[in-house]
């Protein structure tokens, strides 16, 4: 197994990808952190993965909240003795609008959690990874920034934000054995884009499948990768698999953006 006695913390975990990588980091043998706003959610996710015999530890984690994030690391390296790996895939999309019409007040707020809030937290597990030899720091990031769309500028920002970040922490962390880097998430399958996608469908009068085609149009694999596919990408950056590869960043969209040669 990857992840065989590692103590692996996510941040993000909900309906999508941030379940999944819990699944996919306990699947793998590694004693899994969990971290979310909403306790219900983690009190549910904790469960279904002790039910399969993983090793857990659920904290209520706000990641623009400084003292939130010392403290889950904190009750983390109690718990545990150290931190192998951080999947930092909390996020929050902000709102949906046109610059010109756009509150830049709520780009702030999306930069406090989406930048601010991994940087948080991969700042406090980094004393940690120092000590015991090195560590994984993985910034779960997104197609936006690459390939622009409508209504998205505030999220991408942060998000165009964070990958600089990533790349900065690469180069300064490398001397500590701590690898830091990126993916990058293109179209989903899960809660969220089924939700998207029914939710399109109905307001149109169109099938389900008709808007699934339009998605897939510009996908070459022709699918919309699912959640639990996308989070092996992360699994693999998390795991001494990638121990001699930093800085770097994974397209994991199915081919619907390729950065040039």
């Amino acid at each position: 197994m990857l992840l065989q006695d590692k103590v692996v913390i996510v941040s993000g975990i909900g309906p999508g990808l941030g379940q999944e990588l819990a699944f996919a980091s306990a699947r793998e043998g590694a004693r899994v952190v969990l971290a979310a706003r909403t306790q219900a959610f983690l009190d549910e996710i904790e469960a279904r993965l002790r039910a399969d015999g993983a090793e857990t530890l659920a904290i209520p984690t706000d990641i623009a909240d400084r003292e939130q994030c010392r403290a889950l690391v904190a009750a983390t390296v109690e718990r545990f003795g150290r931190v192998d790996a951080l999947i930092n895939s909390a996020y929050t999309p902000g709102r949906f609008a046109l610059f010109e019409s756009s509150d830049l007040d709520d780009w702030r707020k999306t930069m406090d959690v989406n930048l601010f809030g991994s940087l948080n937290l991969s700042q406090e597990v980094v004393p940690h990874m120092k000590r015991q030899g090195g560590g994984s720091i993985v910034m779960v990031n997104s197609m936006v920034q690459k390939k622009p769309l409508d209504y998205q500028a505030g999220y991408a920002t942060s998000k165009g934000a964070l990958s600089a970040a990533a790349k900065m922490l690469a180069k300064e962390l490398g001397r500590y054995r701590i690898r830091v880097n990126s993916v990058f998430m293109g179209w989903m399958w899960g809660p969220p884009v089924e939700s998207f996608v029914n939710g399109s469908a109905r307001s149109r009068g169109v099938a389900v499948d008709q808007v699934i085609s339009e998605i897939t149009e510009d996908i070459p694999l022709g699918i919309i990768p699912d959640d639990a596919d996308c989070a092996n990408a992360v699994i693999f950056f998390a795991s001494d698999l990638s121990r001699v590869i930093t800085g770097a960043g994974l397209d994991v969209n199915g081919g619907e953006f390729m950065p040039p040669a």
